[in-house]
């Protein structure tokens, strides 16, 4: 069996935003050598993700505003506790709850095997700072 692990730093400038890394991971499935096997893409952070969908704008706008509906970002300790402990990211942590924390891409003939418009992509939601993302391929 074959096996690759590698490490992605992602430092981005606003604090939720998302960056497709599809080229990123396939890349390193190449570099592998692996044919057929499994390639795991894990945010390494608990206020990022890691998710699979579309690479459309208008989606990523949704996305934003959805997220934002749903924990929207305020870091006074009224709203969220977690905040109470001098952090101010509580809403960060929601918005990577709701998109995951990793994926599993099969590796068939060497290549990522996705469905149509699948692509990876890193998900910050309490940015400007570098986080990691885990790459591992294990196969044969």
């Amino acid at each position: 069996m074959k096996s690759l692990t590698r490490h992605l730093t992602f430092t981005t400038k606003e604090r939720m935003a998302f960056v497709n890394i599809t080229d990123d991971v396939s890349d390193l499935v190449r570099e592998s050598c692996v044919q057929e096997g499994l390639c795991l893409v894990n945010a390494m952070h608990i206020t990022a993700s890691v998710f699979i969908n579309d690479d459309e704008s208008g989606l990523h706008s949704d996305y934003k505003r959805w997220l934002e509906g749903l924990a929207p970002f305020d870091p006074s300790p009224t709203r969220y506790q977690h905040n109470r402990t001098g952090e101010d990211n509580a809403d960060a942590h929601m918005k990577r709850q709701i998109m995951g924390r990793e994926v599993v891409v099969a590796v068939t003939a060497g290549k990522l095997d996705f469905g149509p418009w699948e692509q990876i992509f890193y998900g910050e939601f309490d940015g400007r700072r570098p986080k990691r993302v885990l790459v591992k391929i294990i196969g044969e």
